[in-house]
């Protein structure tokens, strides 16, 4: 059976919790007697983590529950930090196949660079796919634009709130950016086109950074880009946030490092599947990559050197990796990436940082998430058992403190069909 089925079948049964008090309620929480992961340090046995006004306040075996404190029972049962999406349009597309339903996408041929583009404005809280990656503990994820050579902003948003105000976390975390074959066709069909378009853009941020009086003026070259996406690449440019660039040939991502030497911007390898031939350069820049585990297949002629060992190849050799699907509808897999990782050679530890604390840093908020803290926003998971085990499912999750409910447009269409005979004839019944 598949985790999604698996994660249907368990949706309505998940524990006591549901009737939880209503979201926008502060909860004083304290999940007694599990195996606590907190990513920054060993693990514990026996522990308590105290959740208090959306922060962890407390963890550790000698912390008592408060007798105001609403008790989870977790003896037997793992504790980790909620897992972060670090490559998602969540909240930003519905259905795929439904233009009007998507969001992220600005840049196109006619105008391949949009970096000003911020598609926070169209996130939509209400989105069916935000309650369905929760049920797979999925409480953070980094959400943003698709498409060009720039395709504009991407923000961190937890998994929480009724309005997109609510759930940002961090607005403006990172750029979003592609050099492989999504870029070719914004220039002219060939990588080198691609590159030399990137430079210009670079180039041409630089010059106005340097000369905006006489740019406002009207007193300066003609620049490639308009004034909003040159403004908004200058944060790249100061190494404030990173340019996460989509590619996957060992060759492409060469290039990229090159480019970053360059202009001093700090770049993440989005996809990576030949990652593993240049682990040494990766690891002397130290640059991370964003990968799924599963890519095994060339599916495409910049992929033929894929393998499902990337990951543990890269660690190895020192390069900080972080995991996604690649698919919003699939969010709720993304413990499951991380277990075939394991399955391929990565250490359990490194495995689970990887969709934690890993993502976190990437988008500058590891002060905030992606660890078991005391100070930390209180997004936590509750498993009856290996979380990378493709059976086991989050029993409890919080996100900033707040218990949610393990139910989705998933499951509740599950229970209705699932009683959708009971009243007919037995002849009409499905068999």
């Amino acid at each position: 059976m598949s985790r999604s089925a698996v994660a249907g079948r368990a949706g309505i049964a998940a524990i006591v919790i549901l009737a939880v008090v209503p979201p926008a309620a502060a909860q004083e929480i304290a999940i007694v007697g599990g195996t606590v992961r907190p990513v920054s340090g060993p693990p514990l046995d026996g522990a308590t983590v105290l959740v208090r006004d959306g922060r962890i306040v407390a963890i550790g075996t000698d912390v008592e529950a408060p007798e105001s404190a609403r008790v989870i029972d977790a003896t037997g049962k793992v504790v980790t930090p909620g897992l972060f999406d670090p490559w998602s349009s969540i909240g930003l597309v519905e259905v795929d196949l439904v233009g009007s339903t998507r969001d992220e996408r600005l840049a196109d041929e006619e105008d391949p660079v949009t970096a000003a583009f911020d598609p926070v404005y169209g996130l939509n809280p209400g989105s069916t796919l935000i309650p369905w990656a929760r049920t797979g503990g999925v409480t953070t994820v980094a959400t943003g634009p698709r498409g060009g050579l720039i395709a504009g902003q991407a923000a961190v948003i937890d998994l929480v709130g009724g309005t997109a105000e609510e759930m940002l976390a961090e607005p403006r975390a990172a750029m979003i950016a592609a050099l492989g074959e999504d870029a070719v066709a914004s220039a002219g069909g060939a990588r080198g086109g691609a590159a030399l378009r990137l430079r210009e853009v670079m180039e041409d941020a630089r010059f106005w950074a340097s000369r905006r009086a006489a740019f406002d003026a009207g007193d300066s070259r003609e620049l490639s880009e308009s004034r909003l996406d040159l403004a908004a690449l200058q944060p790249v440019l100061s190494g404030r946030i990173p340019l996460l660039v989509q590619v996957h040939r060992a060759s492409d991502i060469l290039a990229v490092l090159a480019l970053a030497r360059e202009y001093g911007f700090r770049p993440v390898i989005v996809g990576g599947a030949e990652a593993w031939m240049v682990a040494g350069e990766l690891a002397a820049a130290n640059t991370p990559v964003i990968l799924k585990p599963l890519t095994s297949l060339p599916s495409a002629f910049e992929r033929l050197g894929a393998r499902f060992d990337n990951a543990a190849l890269l660690a190895e050799a020192g390069v900080p990796v972080a995991f996604s699907t690649f698919e919003n509808h699939r969010a709720p897999a993304i413990a499951q990436e991380a277990g075939n990782a394991v399955r391929f050679g990565l250490d359990l530890e490194a495995a689970l940082r990887a969709v934690t604390l890993g993502p976190a840093e990437i988008y500058g908020v590891a002060d905030r998430y992606g660890s078991l803290e005391p100070g930390k926003v209180a997004n936590l998971v509750v498993w009856p058992g290996d979380p990378f085990e493709t059976t086991t499912l989050p029993e409890a999750v919080l996100v900033r403190g707040r218990l949610v409910p393990m139910r989705s447009r998933q499951t509740d269409l599950l229970e209705r069909y699932r009683t959708l005979d009971e009243g007919r004839p037995p002849a009409y019944r499905h068999r």
